[in-house]
C-alpha cells in the first residue's frame, strides 16, 4: 500500500512539473518572439524561439526546486539585445514590450485553461464524458493547477523589481525627474529581491496570496456564469 501511494505522489508532481515547464515554456517563448518581432533575432539563433518547454529550462529552478516542493522557480532567461531592434521604436519601449509579452502569454494560457474547464465541466453535466468521478477529479484538479500556475506566474512577474518583468514597464514609462533614484533602486535590486521575494517565500509567507485570491474568485465566478 505504501508503494502504491509513493508512486501516485510521483506521477502527480510529474505531471504537475510539467504543467509548469509548459507554463514557463509559453512564457519565455512570448519574450522571444516579440523580441523577434521587433527585430532583434538573438533568442532565435540560440534555439529559444521555440514552444518546447525543453529549450527554457533552468535546471534549478525549472527541476530541482518544484521538484523538493519549494514555492517559487524560474525558467532561463531568454536573450535580448536592445540594440538591434528596428530603428522605428526606441530601445526602452522595446524592452517593455518584449517584458509584457510573458505575462500576456501567462494570462493568454488561463483563458484556454478555464475555457478547457468550462467546456469539460459542460460535457460532464451531459453525460457525454465516460470517465469515472475519480479519473474526472484528477483532470478538473490538474486545470486548475495549470490556470493557478499562471494567474500567480503573470501577477509575479508583474512585480517592478529587476530582474522581472515589470521592472522592464516601469523603466519605460518612468519620468526622468525619477530615473536617478530608479539607477539607484536598481543597483540594490538583488538585495531588495532576496529580501521582499524569496526569504518570504522560504519563510511560508505568500504576498500573492490576495491578488491572487481576488484573480482566482473572479475566474470562478466566470467558470460558474458558464456552466449553471
Amino acid at each position: 500500500m505504501p508503494d502504491v501511494i509513493n508512486q501516485q505522489v510521483i506521477v502527480e508532481r510529474l505531471l504537475l512539473l510539467i504543467l509548469l515547464w509548459i507554463s514557463l515554456g509559453v512564457h519565455e517563448w512570448a519574450h522571444a518572439w516579440t523580441a523577434w518581432k521587433l527585430g532583434d533575432d538573438t533568442a532565435a539563433m540560440l534555439g529559444r524561439l521555440t514552444l518546447n518547454p525543453l529549450a527554457h529550462l533552468d535546471p534549478i529552478g525549472s527541476v530541482l526546486l518544484p521538484l523538493l516542493g519549494v514555492p517559487f522557480g524560474w525558467a532561463k532567461p531568454v536573450p535580448v539585445q536592445p540594440n538591434r531592434f528596428r530603428r522605428t521604436i526606441s530601445m526602452r519601449k522595446g524592452m517593455m514590450l518584449v517584458a509584457l509579452a510573458g505575462p500576456i502569454a501567462n494570462f493568454v494560457q488561463v483563458v484556454v485553461g478555464v475555457a478547457l474547464l468550462i467546456v469539460l465541466i459542460r460535457l460532464n453535466y451531459a453525460s457525454l464524458l465516460s470517465v469515472s468521478d475519480a479519473t474526472w477529479e484528477k483532470i478538473a484538479y490538474l486545470l486548475n493547477t495549470y490556470i493557478l500556475m499562471n494567474v500567480s506566474l503573470a501577477i509575479f512577474n508583474f512585480i517592478p523589481v529587476p530582474p522581472l518583468d515589470g521592472s522592464h514597464v516601469v523603466d519605460a514609462l518612468l519620468p526622468y525627474s525619477l530615473r536617478p533614484a530608479w539607477a539607484k533602486f536598481c543597483n540594490q535590486s538583488a538585495i531588495v529581491f532576496v529580501a521582499l521575494i524569496v526569504l518570504p517565500a522560504v519563510m511560508g509567507i505568500n504576498f500573492l496570496r490576495w491578488p491572487v485570491g481576488l484573480a482566482l474568485g473572479l475566474i470562478q465566478e466566470i467558470v460558474r456564469w458558464f456552466v449553471l
